[in-house]
């Protein structure tokens, strides 16, 4: 990776008595990108040849394999612009290019997952996961004859593959067809396309297959399963259990979590969790945190041990709060027409469906609707501003750590997939904006940043700060000295001391 070309990012290390600049890379959406090739090195001779995957310069090489037969080497070329991936096959002895085995194209754009899996013993057929019918299915290709098969099909998404059986007959795969919460695996006869449903119990399994195909193990939580272990035969019957955690909470006085769906208002089902506090009454009135993430690549609300909640929110239960959580439009692992809406407007059709989970709220008797709080790190900090700026009225106190406040700040790769550049899209750019909206800014905010954070540059919420103070509006400021995109180790506990304070005194 020649990264010669990309703008140094001043970091700051205040260690020192005179504090040292550290500067790093990062190329912004719209600006010049780092420059990557593919090296080939042979051990014996000490020769070095490079791929020549061709011009322009700034594209991204992804999913590289080898081909078994060690003299062919596969590299998915992709533009800058996401939207068209080129899978082409190179000679690793000479670096030539041979051919271009398939292209997928998207409107908005292309992601690829993973490398190619190629058959045991076969240098001729491999596995590849694309999503180009709405959802991430397998494909199989044969190089010789320049066929595609596609093995898997449904309203599901195929999450994870998981491997062949010794003799490459079979393959064993992760999917959400039981639910968009739970994931079972299953195993495929590839030649008759006969599934075999592997994982029995609800929830949220991972498999390992054994060298032999006879036996497998089986990970798994669930909702009533803090971890288990099991080795089951190759039609999914229980040899043994492996191991079995012991309830990690129970000294513990948890409250109860419910989850439930609602629907967007294009029909699609969003789902929700809330936790109620220990010792919850119904005839009292409760403030509510709603916690968000709401970007790609992350799904908050699964079908495992503490539904995905963890012990903060469970904390944040215990002091006295309701905690919901929705899973808007542009979450993780729903197929395309679900996770792909929010290309070039992030953050819109997000808080739309944010504000359906906040209506529902507003129904139950013992939710206190004058006192409802956000709660976001990161694209959730980003969500958690963007609910506070724009609904006002819904959100009395809000916390965002590490947020994106102006997606011209964040990194090319990330930021123009879902956002383009901001040349293409200056509409969308101005929308999403926080940084241009603190006049509209009311209530409590505490913003939160790292100062070495090299994802969510610290420029984000400084910009943000500067124009609150030119528009006379307050907020609470923190940061972490030398941390970077989220508190780690000993300091958590202050963060989530902090943060939970903060809701306590304001909400």
């Amino acid at each position: 990776m020649d990264e010669r070309m990309v703008t140094d990012y001043p970091l700051v290390d205040i260690q020192e008595r005179i504090a040292t600049a550290k500067p790093i890379k990062y190329p912004m959406a719209g600006m010049t990108s780092h420059q990557v090739t593919l090296h080939v090195y042979n051990i014996a001779t000490g020769k070095e040849i490079v791929i020549k995957t061709g011009e322009p310069a700034e594209q991204y090489l992804t999913a590289i394999t080898w081909n078994p037969d060690n003299k062919r080497i596969y590299i998915g070329v992709l533009n800058r612009e996401q939207n068209h991936l080129k899978f082409n096959e190179y000679s690793a002895i000479t670096g030539d290019f041979i051919q271009t085995i398939f292209e997928d194209r998207d409107e908005q754009y292309v992601e690829p997952q993973g490398p190619a899996y190629f058959l045991p013993d076969n240098a001729d057929q491999f596995i590849w996961k694309a999503q180009r019918d709405g959802y991430y299915h397998l494909y199989l290709y044969t190089i010789s004859k320049g066929t595609c098969k596609q093995l898997t099909h449904g309203d599901f998404v195929i999450t994870d593959f998981n491997g062949f059986s010794k003799d490459g007959s079979k393959i064993y795969y992760r999917t959400t067809e039981v639910s968009p919460l739970e994931r079972h695996c299953y195993m495929m006869d590839i030649k008759s396309g006969t599934v075999t449903k592997l994982t029995k119990e609800h929830g949220t399994h991972d498999i390992i297959p054994s060298g032999s195909g006879k036996y497998f193990l089986d990970y798994y939580t669930s909702t009533d399963v803090p971890y288990n272990v099991d080795l089951q035969d190759s039609n999914g019957k229980m040899v043994r259990r492996l191991h079995e955690a012991e309830n990690p909470l129970k000294d513990y006085n948890l409250g109860v979590t419910e989850l439930g769906t609602l629907k967007a208002e294009d029909g699609q089902t969003l789902y929700t969790r809330l936790i109620k506090p220990y010792n919850f009454d119904a005839s009292k009135k409760y403030p509510v945190i709603v916690y968000v993430y709401g970007g790609p690549h992350a799904q908050l609300i699964t079908d495992e041990w503490t539904a995905g909640a963890g012990i903060y929110l469970n904390y944040l239960a215990q002091e006295g709060f309701l905690v919901f959580t929705l899973d808007n439009r542009g979450s993780a692992d729903r197929g395309e027409a679900f996770e792909q809406c929010i290309h070039r407007q992030c953050g819109q059709l997000e808080m739309r469906d944010q504000i359906v989970g906040i209506e529902w709220l507003k129904t139950l008797p013992y939710v206190d609707a004058d006192r409802i709080g956000s709660d976001g790190w990161s694209y959730g900090g980003f969500m958690s501003t963007s609910l506070k700026i724009n609904h006002p009225e819904v959100f009395k106190v809000s916390v965002a750590g590490g947020p994106v406040l102006d997606w011209k700040y964040y990194e090319i790769m990330y930021g123009e997939r879902y956002m383009d550049t901001p040349e293409e899209n200056p509409e969308g750019y101005e929308l999403t904006s926080l940084e241009n909206k603190t006049d509209k800014l009311e209530g409590k905010l505490l913003m939160i940043h790292c100062t070495t954070d090299p994802v969510v540059m610290w420029q984000h919420s400084l910009v943000f700060v500067e124009n609150c103070i030119h528009n006379g509006k307050q907020l609470d400021y923190f940061v972490y000295p030398g941390h970077d995109h989220n508190v780690a180790g000993p300091d958590r506990a202050h963060l989530i001391t902090k943060i939970t304070q903060y809701f306590k005194d304001n909400l």
